[in-house]
């Protein structure tokens, strides 16, 4: 019985070097474990609500028309010139940014089955509204993921 969970154990861990391995030389600021994982929650949330741009097209587009939001860009892409424009747009904007380990896994947060490149986590949906009290709740994830994301910049540069 306890084999199987050291098996498991060990898999996770190998599968977890196996992302790091695959990490573009770019792709900083990367979020710890426990950012990631309060990332990644933020933007199934957004997925939820309908608060979500995924794609690298959608993104530039959401960027250049002025909405604000955090940026979550997916480190092991292949190749990497898709996506070296994104993060100049985001400091340009003053957008935060970060970067998590795995496409899939940002795929698998924001509810789609397809690799993403990048999202854009807005605060508020694009068409429609939110009730007043899943506003606060995102707003407050966002501001807070936010402003980790920002220690984290601001101790790079």
């Amino acid at each position: 019985m306890g084999s199987d969970s050291e098996a498991e154990k060990s898999a996770q861990k190998e599968r977890e070097k196996k992302k790091l391995l695959a990490l573009a030389p770019i792709a900083k600021p990367l979020a710890g474990k426990k950012l990631c994982k309060r990332t990644l929650k933020l933007v199934r949330r957004a997925a939820e609500h309908k608060c979500l741009k995924r794609g690298v097209k959608e993104v530039v587009k959401s960027i250049r028309r002025g909405n604000k939001g955090i940026c979550v860009i997916a480190g092991n892409i292949s190749p990497i010139d898709v996506i070296t424009h994104v993060p100049i747009l985001c400091e340009e904007s003053n957008i935060p940014y970060i970067y998590v380990p795995s496409k899939e896994d940002l795929a698998n947060a924001g509810a789609t089955k397809r690799p993403t490149c990048c999202v854009l986590v807005l605060t508020k949906p694009t068409k429609g509204e939110l009730g007043q009290e899943e506003q606060e709740k995102l707003k407050a994830e966002h501001d807070q993921v936010a402003s980790e994301i920002s220690e984290i910049a601001n101790s790079m540069f």
